[in-house]
C-alpha cells in the first residue's frame, strides 16, 4: 500500500520538480577564485558536470544594475569548442548553492571558454509571472510578401528596443579583481562590450531550402543558429529522459508544430515548484508570452570556429513559457498553451488532394510569420514557388466573439504562391495588431486549387453600343479582355441607369487592387475604422483579383461617416453633418456612386478604364 501511494504521489507530481530546489547565492557574495560546477547536456539527455572558475563580476553589462559573473569553463568538450550554443541556462553552483546561469560568451570565432553567468536573483526577479500587456515598442509590422531584407528589418524594428548587452567600454565595469585577468591580451574594460548572449539553436524541420534560408538568415541576425532535426527521428519517437525535468536538462520552445516544426533549444537553470527558469538571457525579449515548453534532445556537439553548437531538437510539450525577459525566459510546468490550428488542403490537376495540419503560437509577431512560412513552404514543396502558376484560394479564419473572415480569391503569374500566402496572412496580421481589443483566432482553414496555366488577363477597352442611354433603362456595357495567350474575351454586363439621372455620368471599370487604392485615397477608410467588427466587415468586402468592379458615378456629393460610405446625400443633410462633427468622423466625397456591379471572370485581371456617357431623359 505504501509503495502504491508513493507511485501515485510521483504520478501526481509528474514534472513539477521532485528534487528540492538548491539554495541560492547572491551576486554580492561572489569572489574571484571561487570554484564551482556547472551542469548541462552535451549528448542525448544525460546531464554532465563541468568546472567553473570565477574571475569576477561585471556591473551594468546588460543594463543599469544588471550584472554578469565572469568565469572560465573547463571540462567535457569545452577546451575544444569554447562556450557552446545551446548551453544558455546551464546552472552553476558554488558550494552547493546556485549562483546563476551560463548565458554570455565572447562572441563568434572565440574558442576561449570564457562565459558570463546571469545571477539567479536577477533571473527570478525579472520573470515574475505578470500578465501585463506587451509594450507597444515590441509590436511589429510585417509586410507580405516577405523578402529577406524586409523580414530582417522587421525583426530589427520590433526586437532591438531592449538590447541585452553593453555597447561601450564605460557601460560595464569589472569589479572584485586585483590586476588584469589576462584574456587573449584584452583589457579588462573591453570584456563587457565583447560579451554577447550565447547563440540559441533554432530547430527547423521539414522546410524547403529557399524558405529555410530566408527565415534562418533573419533569425541568425538576432542570436539564433538554424539547424535541422526532428524528435520523431530519435529512438523511434521515444526519447529516454532521465526522470522528471531538472536543472541542466535541455529544454525547448516551439513556435510552429505539426507537418512543419520550428523552435529553439537551451538549458534549464532552476525549478521552483512548477516554475521553470531557463536561458539566462532573452529569447526575443517579448515580455509576456504563451509559447509551448518542451523537452529537448541533444544529438551531439558540433565544434566550430564560428560558433560551436548543440545539434538538438524539441520534444513533448511539458508546460508553457509565460515570460521572455532580458535575463531569462520562464514558465510553468503542466499543460501547454492553446496553439492556433491551421488546416491547409491542396487540390491539384496532377493528383489526389493533400491535407496538412499545423499549430502556430498565439502571438502578434510569430502567428503571422509562422502561418506565412507554413503556407509558402507547403506551396513551394508540393506546387510551384517560382514560375508561372495559378492558385484559387478559399477558406475562413474563425474568431472568438466575432464573425468569420472569409477568403475567396485567385492569384496567377510568376509570384502567385507568395501572393496567395500573403493574402491568407495579411488579415491575421491586421487584426492581431489592432488598437481596439485583443482578438482571439480559433482556427484557420484553407483550400487551394492549383494550375500550372497562368490564368491572367488585361482589361483592354469598354464601350456602350448606344452612346446616349436613356434614364430608367438598362444599357449593355461591353468589356474586352486580352488573356495571357493573346485571346480576346468580350463580356457584356447590363448597367441600370437611374430614372432621375441626367447629363454627364461616368462608368468606371477597374480591377480590385486599383479600385481599392482609389477608394482609400479618396475616403481614407483604414484610418476611419472604429472597432474590430468594422475591420472584419472591411476585410470581408475586400476586392478579388478575378473580378472586375463597375461603378456608375455622378457629380452629386457624398460622404464617409464613421468609416461608412454614403452616396448622393442632399445638400441640406451634408451641411448639417459637416457643421456638427460631434457625431463622429466626416469626410466629404467629390463624386456619388449611383450604381455598383461585379463581373466575375476566370482570370486574374488587371487594368482600369473610364467611360463618360450622356444620359438622355426618359
Amino acid at each position: 500500500m505504501h509503495r502504491l501511494a508513493l507511485i501515485l504521489l510521483i504520478a501526481t507530481l509528474g514534472l513539477s520538480g521532485l528534487f528540492a530546489a538548491a539554495p541560492q547565492m547572491s551576486v554580492t557574495e561572489i569572489r574571484p577564485g571561487m570554484v564551482g560546477i556547472g551542469r548541462t547536456v552535451f549528448e542525448g539527455t544525460r546531464v554532465e558536470e563541468f568546472k567553473v572558475k570565477i574571475l569576477g563580476v561585471i556591473e551594468n553589462v546588460i543594463g543599469t544594475h544588471r550584472n554578469l559573473i565572469l568565469a572560465r569553463l573547463e571540462g567535457g568538450p569545452l577546451a575544444n569548442t569554447g562556450v557552446i550554443a545551446g548551453m544558455s541556462g546551464s546552472p552553476v553552483y558554488v558550494d552547493g548553492r546556485l549562483i546563476g546561469a551560463v548565458s554570455y560568451a565572447l562572441g563568434s570565432f572565440s574558442k576561449e571558454p570564457i562565459a558570463g553567468i546571469t545571477p539567479i536573483e536577477e533571473m527570478t526577479d525579472a520573470t515574475a509571472m505578470s500578465a501585463a500587456a506587451r509594450p507597444r515598442a515590441a509590436r511589429v509590422q510585417l509586410d507580405f510578401p516577405l523578402t529577406r531584407e524586409d523580414l530582417t528589418a522587421a525583426f530589427r524594428r520590433a526586437l532591438d528596443w531592449n538590447r541585452p548587452f553593453a555597447d561601450r567600454p564605460n557601460d560595464a565595469h569589472l569589479v572584485g579583481v586585483s590586476g588584469s585577468i589576462g584574456i587573449g591580451g584584452l583589457a579588462d574594460d573591453q570584456l563587457g562590450t565583447l560579451l554577447r548572449p550565447i547563440a540559441t539553436p533554432l530547430v527547423m524541420s521539414g522546410f524547403e531550402p529557399d524558405l529555410a534560408d530566408l527565415l534562418g538568415s533573419a533569425f541568425r541576425d538576432h542570436g539564433f543558429i538554424p539547424t535541422g532535426g526532428s524528435a520523431r527521428g530519435v529512438a523511434g519517437g521515444e526519447m529516454p529522459f532521465d526522470g522528471p525535468l531538472k536543472p541542466g536538462d535541455a529544454i525547448g520552445v516551439n513556435f510552429l508544430t505539426g507537418d512543419l516544426e520550428l523552435g529553439a533549444t537551451g538549458t534549464v537553470t532552476h525549478i521552483d515548484g512548477d516554475r521553470v527558469y531557463a536561458f539566462g538571457h532573452p529569447m526575443y525579449n517579448l515580455g509576456p508570452t504563451e509559447f509551448p515548453m518542451t523537452r529537448a534532445y541533444v544529438y551531439t556537439v558540433l565544434p566550430s570556429l564560428f560558433s560551436s553548437l548543440k545539434l538538438s531538437t524539441t520534444g513533448d510539450v511539458i508546460g508553457t513559457f509565460l515570460q521572455d525577459r532580458a535575463t531569462a525566459i520562464a514558465g510553468r510546468l503542466g499543460p501547454g498553451p492553446r496553439m492556433i490550428p491551421i488546416t491547409l488542403t491542396l487540390e491539384s490537376q496532377r493528383g489526389a488532394p493533400h491535407t496538412f495540419h499545423f499549430g502556430v503560437v498565439n502571438d502578434q509577431l510569430f502567428t503571422p510569420l509562422m502561418t506565412y512560412a507554413a503556407i509558402l513552404d507547403t506551396l513551394g514543396s508540393y506546387e510551384r514557388q517560382n514560375g508561372v502558376a495559378t492558385y484559387s484560394v478559399h477558406g475562413k479564419a474563425m474568431l472568438k466573439k466575432h464573425d468569420d473572415i472569409t477568403f475567396d480569391n485567385l492569384f496567377a503569374g510568376d509570384t502567385a504562391s507568395a501572393g496567395a500566402a500573403a493574402y491568407m496572412v495579411s488579415p491575421v496580421t491586421y487584426l492581431l495588431g489592432n488598437d481596439f481589443e485583443k482578438v482571439d483566432i480559433e482556427g484557420l482553414e484553407f483550400t487551394i486549387s492549383s494550375s500550372e496555366e497562368p490564368k491572367t488577363a488585361t482589361l483592354q477597352r469598354i464601350w456602350l453600343d448606344d452612346p446616349r442611354p436613356r434614364a430608367g433603362r438598362m444599357a449593355p456595357l461591353k468589356v474586352s479582355l486580352r488573356t495571357f495567350r493573346g485571346e480576346e474575351v468580350v463580356r457584356t454586363l447590363p448597367v441600370s441607369i437611374p430614372a432621375n439621372a441626367s447629363g454627364m455620368l461616368s462608368i468606371l471599370v477597374s480591377d480590385g487592387s486599383r479600385l481599392a487604392q482609389a477608394e482609400q485615397r479618396e475616403a481614407r477608410l483604414p484610418q476611419q475604422l472604429r472597432d474590430v467588427s468594422q475591420m472584419i466587415r472591411a476585410l470581408n468586402k475586400g476586392r478579388r483579383n478575378n473580378t472586375l468592379y463597375i461603378k456608375l458615378l455622378g457629380s452629386e456629393d457624398g460622404a464617409v461617416i464613421n468609416g461608412e460610405t454614403l452616396s448622393s446625400l442632399p445638400p441640406s443633410v451634408l451641411a448639417v453633418l459637416e457643421a456638427d462633427r460631434n457625431g463622429g468622423t466626416f469626410i466629404p466625397l467629390r463624386t456619388a456612386t449611383l450604381g455598383e456591379w461585379e463581373l466575375p471572370t476566370e482570370h486574374a485581371v488587371s487594368g482600369s478604364r473610364t467611360l463618360t456617357i450622356t444620359v438622355s431623359p426618359n
